[in-house]
């Protein structure tokens, strides 16, 4: 799904650069950068408050339209860095991008239903991956692509990034085949399938080795003279 209204953030421009930083997080300030294709980067800074309501409200592939100067500049987060004790933010970048031109983005992907082969066979659900790479134009990019897994009714069954539904405007560029989530025995199951195998291809080795030995046996025995 994209955007209906526009999200808007008001950025300050930023002096304060280095290790200096750290006073304006202190003061409840987080320091960041716009940056993007032919932009200049720009040092900026946004309060904490601010940036925390939204990242709690919007997705990675929404575009803020971010305020500085009184201009108006279209963007994507791009990262966002954590303080790894905490899990506070503690800088952020945003891709200034030009709405006319497609990006490339990772979508999330998010599932839903229930398949019918895990009430029924008992199987597990494995997400093979989590997130699909598309282009489009920066106002058609979704912000989640949904996968229905209740029509997975046998063990085996998979969902793959060409079973996605088309979408206006978007083009999947990971590749067709890969799977996105697929249906696998249980742990246990596979552990005695693959203990089976094993044990299969130990025997039919055994039977090749004696099938070889007796071969050579009969190549070795002398033949009978003639009287």
């Amino acid at each position: 799904m994209t955007q209906d209204t526009k999200t808007r953030l008001n950025l300050a421009r930023r002096e304060t650069i280095g290790k200096k930083v750290r006073a304006l997080r202190r003061q409840g300030i987080i320091p960041a950068n716009i940056y993007g294709h032919n932009v200049d980067s720009l040092a900026v800074q946004v309060t904490s408050d601010e940036l925390r309501q939204l990242m709690r409200r919007h997705g990675r592939n929404e575009i803020i339209y971010v305020q500085v100067d009184g201009q108006e500049r279209p963007t994507f987060v791009r990262d966002v860095q954590r303080n790894p004790v905490t899990d506070q933010i503690v800088h952020v970048d945003f891709f200034q991008i030009s709405l006319t031109e497609k990006v490339r983005l990772e979508v999330p992907v998010h599932f839903s239903g229930v398949a019918p082969a895990v009430t029924t066979f008992g199987g597990i659900v494995t997400h093979a991956t989590n997130q699909v790479l598309v282009e489009a134009l920066p106002t058609a990019v979704p912000s989640v692509i949904e996968v229905d897994i209740s029509d997975l009714t046998e063990i085996g069954q998979s969902i793959h990034v060409g079973d996605l539904p088309e979408m206006e405007g978007v083009v999947f560029l990971t590749d067709a085949g890969s799977v996105i989530v697929r249906i696998d025995l249980p742990a246990a199951e596979r552990a005695e399938e693959a203990e089976v195998a094993a044990e299969g291809e130990e025997a039919a080795a055994a039977e090749g080795v004696e099938g070889e030995a007796s071969a050579e046996g009969a190549e070795a025995k002398p033949e009978a003279k003639s009287e």
